[in-house]
């Protein structure tokens, strides 16, 4: 340490001092420097330097003027006086004070107070607190989830009777949609690739009316749209393309691809009754009769008209609640009306609707019957054959629709 200090003092003496040295170099006696005779410990200031160098360190400094210090004086008190006045405010400032709960509560949303108190109130078991160590159902914000999704189908929701004023009536709706139940068993896609398809059919016509002509083609396009969406392998355009017995070439259904996706935006992610299908069939603890029969009375809703505008969770809420009534398994409890946010009073409507189609394919009051042939089969448990859906309940509820 002493070392270091030594150093730094020199060093410091040479910096304060460095014109004095250069003014005073003296060089060698003999003219030439010896080799590493100049470099080292000793000091290489001459005796004028040395002289110089006493003579600053040891004169006085001047003392300061009486008005300099009482200057220095007022600047050190007017200093000390702020610090005093920061300091009171500091103190007299009150600390701040922690809401309690209910003003907590107060500033959450309407919606998440009532569902709050409601789970409360009615002791609603959490669902999902037992899957915490699957990764897969996302427990921790599946109810997030849910809730998004209701904003979004509120957002892009379809117009009822959308297509007044059109070329396209609602039993050619129904005559594509048909058809194309029947493409997608032939290509053996999945479930939500149907679904898809028809929301892509139902937003783009109502936004994009198209000549009767070209119905085809649309139906066609907008399957392979989402089948891109869905599918681990879609089928190729040449596949739809042969399906339409040419009738619909690959360059019109790639131009009408880009048709769809500019009126659409690119948005493909609206929900369809299956998402929220699959939740309701999990909060009711559902069977797998109980479920399937939801899954065909969720489908009959595709091909009917009348039934566009009602939103997905509505039509899978409604299909789940008749299903439990045909089926005799129970009663619409207030846990699955806390889930689903919807009490049976406001699914009567579409629960009557559902009602009707069954009865109509059930009696041959239709000839669409495509989707009742699909679900008569055992992969499909033969749902659509069950006597339960020739109850005289099931006949007096479609009845109460007309």
């Amino acid at each position: 340490m002493a070392q270091r200090v030594r150093a730094s003092s020199q060093h410091n003496a040479e910096n304060l001092f460095m014109p004095v040295q250069k003014a005073l170099r003296v060089k060698p006696a003999n003219g030439k420097r010896v080799v590493l005779g100049d470099l080292g410990n000793k000091s290489t200031i001459s005796q004028a330097a040395s002289k110089v160098l006493t003579s600053n360190v040891c004169k006085e400094k001047p003392k300061p003027s009486f008005a300099k210090v009482k200057k220095k004086c007022n600047q050190l008190q007017n200093t000390e006086v702020k610090e005093n006045v920061i300091v009171k405010q500091v103190k007299e400032k009150p600390l701040p004070r922690f809401p309690t709960s209910m003003e907590v509560m107060g500033r959450l949303p309407s919606e998440n107070l009532c569902q709050n108190f409601s789970q409360m109130l009615l002791n609603i078991e959490d669902l999902d607190a037992g899957d915490v160590h699957d990764a897969n159902l996302c427990c921790e914000y599946v109810k997030d989830v849910y809730i998004h999704l209701r904003e979004i189908e509120e957002k892009g929701a379809v117009k009822p009777m959308y297509l007044e004023g059109c070329q396209i009536t609602g039993n050619m709706r129904t005559i594509l949609i048909e058809w194309l139940v029947q493409v997608h068993s032939r290509f053996q896609m999945m479930q939500e690739t149907m679904y898809l398809t028809v929301g892509i059919i139902d937003r783009f016509l109502q936004a994009h009316p198209v000549h009767k002509s070209k119905l085809q083609l649309v139906g066609v396009t907008a399957m392979l749209i989402a089948s891109k969406y869905e599918e681990i392998f879609s089928p190729r355009i040449a596949d739809f393309s042969y399906i339409t017995d040419h009738s619909c070439t690959r360059a019109q259904i790639r131009e009408m691809e880009r048709c769809i996706l500019k009126v659409l935006s690119f948005n493909l992610s609206f929900p369809i009754v299956l998402h929220f299908l699959r939740r309701v069939a999990k909060v009711g603890d559902a069977s797998t009769q109980l479920y399937t029969l939801a899954k065909y009375l969720s489908e009959l809703s595709l091909i009917d008209y009348d039934m566009v505008h009602y939103p997905a969770s509505q039509v899978s809420a409604a299909a789940f609640a008749l299903a439990l009534k045909v089926l005799d398994f129970g009663e619409w409890t207030p846990t699955l009306q806390h889930y689903t946010g919807y009490t049976e009073d406001h699914l009567m409507p579409v629960m009557k609707h559902l009602a009707k189609n069954v009865l109509r394919v059930n009696e041959g009051m239709t000839k669409h019957t495509i989707i009742k042939t699909k679900y008569a089969s055992p992969k499909q448990m033969k749902i659509s054959t069950i006597p339960h859906l020739k109850s005289d309940s099931l006949r007096t509820l479609a009845e109460s629709s007309s």
